[in-house]
């Protein structure tokens, strides 16, 4: 397995939809959670993109020298940016971090923020542009001049002078659940995503994108988005996912669905049939809770319970091809910590370095009396 974590760009706090303890998401504190995450031995970090986050890229950017090994996970945005454009930064940021950088293909599932940044296309049409995006992002990153005059996008003796790291470039993963983002992932992606959907649904989802891309001669790795609350006990894990939403009243859950109503993404709409606008019955699978998508976009859902119950069911997950978890948890700072001291031990990481030793060095550096370690 690869577990990675969220820098949360969006904010960070204690509660869900509350103003309660929250958290000024500024560079310190993002870097914060960087250099813990780094330091911990994850893989790698996914950073947000959207209106309503900070520009990932920028965040990247400013992050990339506080930290040695951790990969970054960063969106292109076809339709928003140009393909070229997006590939020398790709190029760029690759070289300069030594190969530390994923990329998250986001064709976007918000109509109206699509039209705020100049984009008044269908959704079928976005992935049409998804697709002439990649393929000129994809052939000019592989080396040569490329020239395309496609439905949408036209370029003409378009290169990158100086080339990625990883070649021919860095990963890439994309999440969506209609037909045309399945297509797209198929045809171009090394990673496809899906939220935190119940096994069943998520094999079902496996299975046909295996089938797409086996048609097409190729072979697709697989990862999930979600949030865990884990602790030493289920009692006290399933306490903490009550207390994460004690704020949220039915005014602000009713506010935040009629919202994402407004989105014609299939996953979205996936994620909020989970939900049903309620507050009821959201254990929508064994330790697998909707809570968050109460009044949250994209991942909705949490597993929550001891390290031995959400060790198992990602092991359930990885069983149906799962290699890569992309995790957070409220706030981002310690629950990353919480993560790594109780589900590494207990999964089979691929990480390819011996950051994640560092945690079981700190804990043997604790002094006892000033006379004894405490080492298991």
């Amino acid at each position: 397995m690869q577990i990675n974590w969220f820098i949360p760009t969006t904010g960070d706090g204690r509660y869900l939809g509350s103003s309660e303890q929250s958290r000024a998401t500024d560079y310190v504190y993002l870097r914060q959670i960087a250099q813990a995450v780094d330091d911990l031995g994850y893989y790698a970090a996914l950073l947000p993109t959207g209106n309503s986050c900070e520009d990932a890229w920028v965040v990247a950017s400013t992050l990339m020298p506080s930290t040695r090994k951790l990969k970054f996970l960063v969106a292109v945005r076809p339709g928003i940016m140009s393909p070229t454009v997006a590939a020398r930064m790709t190029a760029t940021f690759d070289r300069l971090s030594g190969g530390r950088l994923l990329i998250n293909v986001v064709t976007g599932g918000d109509p109206h923020e699509a039209a705020a940044d100049g984009v008044f296309l269908s959704h079928d049409e976005r992935y049409e542009v998804t697709g002439e995006f990649l393929n000129i992002w994809r052939r000019i990153l592989a080396g040569g001049t490329y020239s395309v005059n496609g439905k949408h996008l036209h370029v003409e003796n378009a290169r990158v002078y100086y080339p990625a790291v990883q070649q021919p470039h860095p990963p890439l993963y994309l999440g969506g659940s209609s037909d045309a983002a399945l297509e797209i992932a198929a045809e171009h992606i090394d990673y496809y995503l899906t939220w935190g959907e119940p096994p069943a649904q998520v094999a079902e989802k496996i299975a046909c994108v295996r089938k797409l891309a086996a048609s097409r001669g190729r072979t697709v790795s697989f990862g999930i988005r979600l949030h865990v609350i884990v602790r030493k006990t289920n009692e006290e894990a399933w306490r903490e996912a009550n207390e994460l939403i004690k704020y949220i009243d039915p005014e602000t859950i009713a506010r935040a669905q009629k919202g994402l109503a407004k989105f014609d993404s299939e996953g979205q709409m996936r994620m909020a049939s989970l939900v049903q606008g309620s507050g009821v019955n959201l254990e929508v699978s064994p330790n697998l809770w909707a809570g968050i998508g109460l009044v949250r976009s994209g991942a909705g859902t949490a597993l929550v319970g001891n390290a031995e119950t959400v060790a198992q069911r990602m092991l359930e997950y990885a069983d149906l091809g799962i290699k890569s978890f992309i995790l957070s948890g409220y706030p981002h700072l310690e629950e990353a910590y919480r993560v790594a001291e109780l589900l590494f031990p207990l999964l089979p990481l691929d990480h390819t370095d011996a950051n994640a030793a560092q945690v079981q060095i700190r804990r043997a550096e604790n002094f006892v009396g000033n006379e004894f370690r405490p080492i298991k």
